[in-house]
């Protein structure tokens, strides 16, 4: 059982991730800078308290791999579009973190199949 300092790391790191990828998303095309759009802080606020009141930190990976969607309907339509534009491009942005991404995903995935 991961200790409590580790899974609030990975909580910060996931809500810091998710907040980049929201201002590329809003950067490329609402064509800010520096700050989001209301559109795109009101989705990253949202995020921000999902993940603040996630029970499954400890366990889970990301939130596309959770049982249990705590997303609006609407919400989790917008926060997929943002993943989508996103992600490829995290790896020109943030190569670290997409590459961490990768790693866990590909852990995930052996993870899951193992359970089947």
């Amino acid at each position: 059982m991961p200790k409590k300092a580790d899974v609030e790391a990975k909580r910060l790191r996931e809500k810091r991730m998710v907040r980049d990828m929201i201002a590329l998303y809003c950067r490329k095309n609402h064509g800010t800078r520096g700050a989001l759009c209301p559109d795109c802080a009101a989705l990253a606020d949202y995020a921000e308290q999902r993940s603040d009141r996630c029970p499954f930190m400890e366990t889970k990976t990301f939130c596309s791999n959770c049982k249990v969607h705590c997303y609006q309907p609407e919400m989790r339509e917008r926060i997929r579009l943002v993943m989508r534009f996103s992600g490829p491009r995290m790896l020109f942005h943030h190569p670290a973190a997409a590459v961490r991404h990768l790693i866990e995903s590909k852990r995930e995935q052996k993870r899951t199949e193992k359970e089947k």
